[in-house]
Parts: C-alpha cells; sequence; structure tokens
C-alpha cells in the first residue's frame, strides 16, 4: 500500500481542478447540471408527464413540476423495482437504497442510478479526499485502510433484476476492484445482517490491519471501539492503530460525541471531517478542517433549491436558487437528480454559514422538531444544548430523544427528555440547568414560552441506564449503522415507546 500512496495522492489531487471550478462558477454549475437532468429526463414517464420538453429555464421547470415528497413517487418507484424503467430516469436503475424511516417503520426505496454513484456517491467521495489533501498535503491516510461502518445488503425478490440495501451497501457491492484494495473489512462481514455480530467480526478483523481512517455515525463507531479495546486491552486506539488520522463522520451532529472520541483517541494529530450523505445524494463536506460549515457539491449530478420553512405547508411552496438565500436562516432541502428525484424534499432543514463559496449545515428536519406551542425547537437547538450542558457538567451522552408535555389540568406545557449518558453528569441538577438556560439563550420563541412558566414549565429529564437506546432501537428491528434514535418528536410517540421499554426492561 505504501507504494501506491504517491499514485493515489496523484490521482486524487486531480479531483481539485473540478472542486475549484464550482467553486469559481456556482450559479453556473448549477445553471449546467439543471440543463442535463431535464435533457436525460425528457424521455421517462415522468418527463412525459410533466412536458420537461417544453422546459427552457429554471422558471419554467418550478412553474410545470410541484414539489414532491416521497409518497408523491412512490407509486414510480414500486413499478421500477417491479422492474419497469425508463420511468423516473432514462438509463436502467436496478439498485435501490433502503432509507427506514425514524418516525415510522415503514421503509423508504431510494432509487440509486450508475449516473448517480459515479457522478454523485464515488465522485463525492475522492472529492472528499481532495479537500483533506488540501488542508494537510502531507497526509498518509492513503498509506493504509479505510474503515468503513456500512449497512447490509439483500436482494429484493420483486424482480430478479433489482437490488436493494442500505446506501453504503449499495456503494460497498458497486466499488471498484481497485476501491476494495484500500478498504476494510472484507464485504463478507460489512454486508452482514446482523449488526452486534458484525461489530464483533469487524473488531475481530481490523484490529491486524493498518487503519489509517475510519468512515462511519459517531455511536456505531464508538461501539466498535469499544469492542477493539475489550479484544485488545487497550485504551487508546492509536495504540491499535498508530497511523489512524482521520475520523469522517455524518448523519448525525458530532458535539455531544466529540469529547468520547476524544477520550478514545486522545491524539493531537487526529482530525474529523464532517460530510453530508444521504441516500438520495452526497451533498456536501466539511472544505475546512476545523472551521464549521460544509461545503455544497455543485457539480455532482444535484440541482439545489431552498425552501423557507415558512412555505412548507402551503398548496405552491416557493423556493430559492443560491443566489437568493442568506445566511442564517433555515431552508427545507429541495433536490433534483440523475436518479430520477424531482424536486423532491429530502427533509433535512439547512441554514447557509456563508455564501460563495456556499457552506450549510444541517440544523435538522422537517418532521424532527417540537412546536407544540409555538416555541419552534429544532434538532440544532437540542443539540447545541445538550453539548454546553455536557460540558458544565463533564458528562458524554449517548442519546437522547425528547417531546412535548401537553396542557393539562396539572399544569403547563413542559419538553420531557430521555437521556443517556456515556459519562454520567457530576451535578444533574446542574445539567437540567444548563439544558434549558441554553435552549433559551439560542431560541428565542422557547424563551417567550417559558418566560415565567407562562406557557412552558422547566424541562422534566428521565436520566436512563446505560443500553438503554440500544435495547430499543434492537426491539423496533432498528440495529445498525443508519438507523438512528429520532432526537426531536412534535408527538410523544417516541419518547413513551423508549420509556415504556426502559420501564419493562430495567423495572424503573
Amino acid at each position: 500500500m505504501k507504494i501506491l500512496n504517491p499514485a493515489l495522492k496523484s490521482f486524487i489531487k486531480l479531483r481539485w481542478s473540478g472542486i475549484d471550478n464550482f467553486l469559481l462558477n456556482p450559479l453556473n454549475s448549477q445553471a449546467m447540471v439543471f440543463n442535463s437532468l431535464v435533457h436525460n429526463g425528457q424521455f421517462t414517464e415522468f418527463g412525459k408527464k410533466y412536458d420537461f420538453q417544453g422546459i427552457n429555464s429554471i422558471k419554467d421547470y418550478k412553474k410545470a413540476v410541484p414539489i414532491h415528497h416521497y409518497d408523491d413517487i412512490k407509486p414510480y418507484i414500486m413499478k421500477m423495482m417491479d422492474g419497469a424503467q425508463q420511468v423516473l430516469w432514462n438509463s436502467n436503475i436496478n439498485w435501490f437504497a433502503k432509507s427506514s424511516g425514524t418516525t415510522s417503520d415503514k421503509s423508504k426505496f431510494i432509487p440509486v442510478s450508475n449516473e448517480s454513484l459515479e457522478e454523485g456517491h464515488f465522485k463525492s467521495a475522492k472529492d472528499v479526499l481532495a479537500l483533506y489533501y488540501h488542508n494537510f498535503p502531507q497526509s498518509g491516510i492513503l498509506s493504509g485502510k479505510c474503515l468503513t461502518l456500512g449497512g447490509s445488503h439483500q436482494v429484493n425478490q420483486l424482480s430478479g433484476d433489482s437490488y436493494y440495501g442500505d446506501l453504503s451497501a449499495v456503494m460497498i457491492q458497486n466499488l471498484s476492484y481497485f476501491t476494495h484494495i484500500i478498504r476494510t473489512p472484507d464485504i463478507s462481514i460489512a454486508l452482514m445482517d446482523e449488526w452486534e455480530e458484525k461489530i464483533n467480526k469487524m473488531a475481530e478483523s481490523t484490529i491486524q490491519e493498518d487503519v489509517t481512517m475510519i468512515a462511519g455515525v459517531p455511536t456505531w463507531t464508538i461501539v466498535l471501539i469499544k469492542k477493539i479495546f475489550e479484544l485488545t486491552g487497550k485504551t487508546n486506539l492509536h495504540e491499535v492503530w498508530p497511523n489512524l488520522e482521520l475520523y469522517m463522520h455524518g448523519g448525525v451532529n458530532f458535539a455531544p460525541y466529540a469529547q468520547q472520541f476524544k477520550k478514545l483517541i486522545p491524539s493531537a494529530k487526529m482530525q474529523y471531517l464532517e460530510t453530508y450523505n444521504a441516500s438520495e445524494g452526497f451533498f456536501a463536506a466539511q472544505d475546512i478542517i476545523g472551521r464549521e460549515g460544509l461545503l455544497l457539491f455543485l457539480n455532482h449530478g444535484i440541482f439545489f433549491e431552498f425552501m423557507p420553512l415558512e412555505e412548507q405547508h402551503k398548496e405552491h411552496p416557493q423556493t430559492l436558487g443560491l443566489e437568493e438565500v442568506e445566511t442564517g436562516k433555515h431552508y427545507a432541502l429541495v433536490i433534483s437528480t440523475n436518479s430520477g428525484l424531482w424536486r423532491y424534499v429530502v427533509g433535512d432543514t439547512v441554514q447557509f454559514e456563508s455564501t460563495y463559496p456556499f457552506r450549510v449545515k444541517v440544523s435538522g428536519r422537517l418532521k424532527h422538531y417540537i412546536n407544540a406551542f409555538g416555541e419552534e425547537v429544532i434538532v440544532d437547538n437540542a443539540d447545541f444544548a445538550i453539548s454546553e450542558a455536557c460540558y458544565a457538567t463533564h458528562a458524554n451522552v449517548q442519546d437522547y430523544t425528547a417531546a412535548p408535555v401537553y396542557f393539562s389540568d396539572q399544569g403547563n406545557g413542559a419538553h420531557e427528555w430521555a437521556i443517556e449518558f456515556e459519562t454520567e453528569p457530576d451535578n444533574y441538577a446542574l445539567f437540567e440547568e444548563v439544558l434549558d438556560r441554553k435552549l433559551m439563550e439560542i431560541n428565542s420563541d422557547y424563551e417567550a414560552k417559558r418566560h415565567k412558566d407562562i406557557a412552558l414549565s422547566k424541562p422534566k429529564i428521565n436520566f436512563l441506564p446505560k443500553g438503554s437506546f440500544h435495547e430499543w432501537l434492537k426491539q423496533q428491528g432498528k440495529l445498525g449503522g443508519q438507523h438512528k434514535v429520532p432526537r426531536l418528536s412534535n408527538d410523544r410517540t417516541i419518547l413513551e415507546s423508549v420509556l415504556a421499554h426502559r420501564m419493562v426492561n430495567t423495572g424503573v
């Protein structure tokens, strides 16, 4: 591998010219993507329905094609899973990324074309490495292997030519032979269905490898590291992998996990890079290590629109282009892709950290919020308050969820939390106080409702035993790298399920 490193570095660095192009020409880059998408979609079933041949501008496109949610395109996707082609996209689609809904038990199946793999996911992965090398030109990450915590893979029995799995599994299954050389563990382990056995196998098979970078969601990465410590007797991951230098994370806010990683990997040379990669596409990545904000990938087969949150419940919601967005405001992400997603609402909310270049952060989910009393608390608010409470009390949170307590004859409303700690607070009362205070500092609507307990009383917090969320996910059949505990809900279904499971299993 060390022999290959110079050639690999040179190949990856070639991607910088492409990155530089959309940095310098963001609007033109998006216009070119838009024209290519509409051109390629005009002869599909969807394109004929909405007369793509008559679309000559972005304005025409917005007028002709309504905003789509998953349920709107599900009939097209079911046709494709039964073997039909030329439905949403003009090349054959045989792969589908299975994305479990975090607020229901139903799964979503996102079409994955060859174009979206090559021009989206794989190209973006190269660009992430190019960005990292731009920050650290002398890096040796390509001298070793990348440990990836992926999902599972299954054959879709609805059609002999159709397959589905978690996005990571779809990508692993379609990687080139050369790419497989620089990743670990073996594909037979990476695609195992049973997650607990998979963690054991991953730990056993990788401790002898020269791992230089890790990619995965924080929760399961921590579980893997602890299993490796259990097998090796080590307490510092650099004692296992001395050349480890990069952890690439995404999917959830990293702030609540940052201190845990510093304890598990106590080294100044360790770097952390955030990516924004979803089943629907690879949208952005951190281009300046240590600085908040993810650079939008603007020439990777995805056309972006941004819906102001006040538009989301309107019959004909308006969206903005890059030239119209403002920093500090929250937008729902709307995409059109080279897999045939047309004006599709991803479900995430983003906030621009900068324009020219366009950098965003994921601020929450459209369905993951609490607004039972007009307080409009989003995940971004909650993650910040949790992080500050942890800092004040030397704690580390493993997972949490929260929901409203509705008005009743007994009192005003409130927010109820279920929190599981990796390291417990040294002062629980202070943790509760800081959590509440920081929410008021960052969210004026919450502060107004909390003023003199007029609408909201102080939060009610349930401190859960270790392992509670793991067992709850297991009970739901949602153990795995891409399944996450919903942070916030505007009803009590998830919270009560978590608390009931905790009570049943612990006798609390």
